[in-house]
């Protein structure tokens, strides 16, 4: 019986998916689970007639790969993939090739790949994007690793990706957590657009009382339009859903509490480590936590007052266009920190990431498809050296058209009390970015003042730093 050209470690549905998807494409695929009974149900069910291979112990799994063996782990992040390792080092040779699939932290990725490279085991951080339906069909891929084990796992990952444009939706990101860590920044720009598309229903639905039957009629002219995306698309087609029980729309009836996985945290947390401003996913954090004191929240609008509002005279096209604006002005902004991230990253770690490679291999396959990622493409591909997304012609001009819609929408916000963070931070970001002066002047006096950490002058020579003795002519 001839060997199979890859083998993956765990079986929940994005594992199980993943491996019809690898078989679909002419691929022999081994794969195991800790628990037996899964293996088999697998077998007995979907994998039924294919060209898979089901194994009872990871002795068996390893002697079933072809060399270099190629294995993929889908399991839990963190201890449960060290686990898994650690089982698995004991069977693999020198050449052979560990992979993760699932969304690990980076640093952890850079910490297994430096071990394992010691035992001649080439380790890859794989970052994959599409959820269910990707894993199945056709994901985005964002390998890390080394290039001689690139090597070996490319022709099974870029036939496995979704394919935009004629264009395989993988590419590999470098070495060691490069990979992790554009997955991890993707999940981040997810979260900002998720949470923007959030504020524009409760902006429309504040000022306009909408209707699902309205709202779905916007996000599908929306749809049709520059803000073409998968989350676009999916916002619509959920307005269209009714309660069985209740027949009211489906979305009115689901309760106000985001979760989070912990991608968005990371991306935050590492932002403020490298001093990176990421004012939009981190307002889209936040406001998933805001919505988690459900309770709270509920008591406090008993009692906090809000402002008095009166019912929308305006032109109610016109406020559509503008939150339409707003949200792609914004989205913009988003995606500019995004890509400031990952280039402080790529420095910081010698990562050398390819912008236009990324934004590329984002336009099939992932949650944050969308059309404009061909626009920033060519941005970097115009210029790679790229300082910032948004001083690349092309939408240096959106934002001018939009600039007026985008702070009509914000204010409207504003007047109707509805909290818009991602809005309002995607702006004040766009105008601290253009404000040739800011107020931090005064700040610096003020740190001056209480702890002498001094300060530089307009008109001396940059890194010359003063003190000035605030107290001595206090009254």
């Amino acid at each position: 019986m001839s060997q199979s050209d890859i083998g993956l470690i765990g079986l929940a549905v994005m594992g199980e998916n993943l491996v019809l998807n690898m078989e679909s494409k002419g691929f022999r695929v081994s794969v195991y689970n800790r628990t037996t009974a899964v293996t088999e149900k697998f077998a007995a069910g979907r994998a039924k007639g294919k060209n898979i291979v089901p194994t009872r112990t990871l002795e068996e799994f390893v002697s079933s790969l072809a060399r270099p063996r190629k294995a993929q782990i889908m399991v839990k992040a963190g201890a449960p993939v060290d686990a898994v390792i650690e089982q698995l080092i004991p069977l693999l040779e020198p050449g052979d090739i560990i992979i993760d699939g699932g969304n690990s932290l980076w640093t952890d990725t850079q910490r297994r790949e430096k071990y394992l490279k010691e035992k001649g085991i080439h380790f890859f951080g794989v970052g994959v994007s599409g959820g269910e339906e990707g894993a199945l069909k056709g994901p985005s891929i964002m390998p890390g690793g080394s290039k001689e084990g690139w090597e070996a796992i490319a022709p099974i990952y870029t036939k496995i990706a979704a394919v935009a444009e004629g264009e395989a939706c993988c590419r590999h990101m470098g070495p060691d957590g490069a990979g992790h860590y554009v997955k991890m920044v993707h999940n981040g720009i997810e979260y900002g657009d998720m949470q923007l598309i959030c504020e524009a229903y409760a902006i429309l639905k504040a000022a306009l009382n909408l209707s699902a039957a309205e709202f779905h009629a916007i996000f599908k002219e929306w749809n049709s339009g520059v803000l073409n995306s998968f989350l676009i698309e999916i916002t619509e087609h959920i307005f269209t859903k009714v309660d069985p029980e209740t027949g009211k729309p489906l979305v009115d009836v689901i309760l106000d509490k985001a979760g989070q996985k912990g991608t968005g945290k990371w991306t935050v947390g590492h932002a403020v480590e490298l001093g990176v401003p990421l004012s939009v996913i981190s307002s889209a954090v936040e406001a998933r936590i805001l919505s988690s004191l459900k309770d709270e929240r509920v008591e406090a609008s008993a009692t906090l007052p809000a402002p008095e509002v009166k019912p929308f005279t305006g032109d109610r096209q016109e406020l559509i266009d503008a939150v339409r604006d707003a949200l792609y002005a914004s989205k913009i902004i988003s995606y500019a920190q995004g890509f400031v991230q990952l280039g402080v990253a790529a420095k910081l770690y010698d990562w050398n990431l390819n912008f236009g490679d990324i934004a590329s291999i984002w336009r099939g396959g992932c949650i944050i498809r969308a059309q404009f990622l061909n626009r920033i493409t060519e941005a970097y591909r115009r210029n790679p050296a790229l300082k910032n997304l948004i001083l690349d012609p092309y939408f240096t001009d959106i934002i001018a058209k939009t600039q007026a819609h985008w702070r009509y929408a914000v204010q409207t916000a504003i007047g109707y009390g509805v909290a818009a963070p991602a809005f309002s931070a995607a702006l004040s970001y766009y105008d601290s970015y253009r404000s040739a002066r800011l107020p931090a002047n005064l700040l610096q006096a003020q740190r001056d003042y209480f702890g002498a950490h001094t300060y530089e002058r307009v008109d001396k020579p940059a890194g010359e730093f003063f003190h000035t003795e605030w107290f001595a002519d206090k009254q």
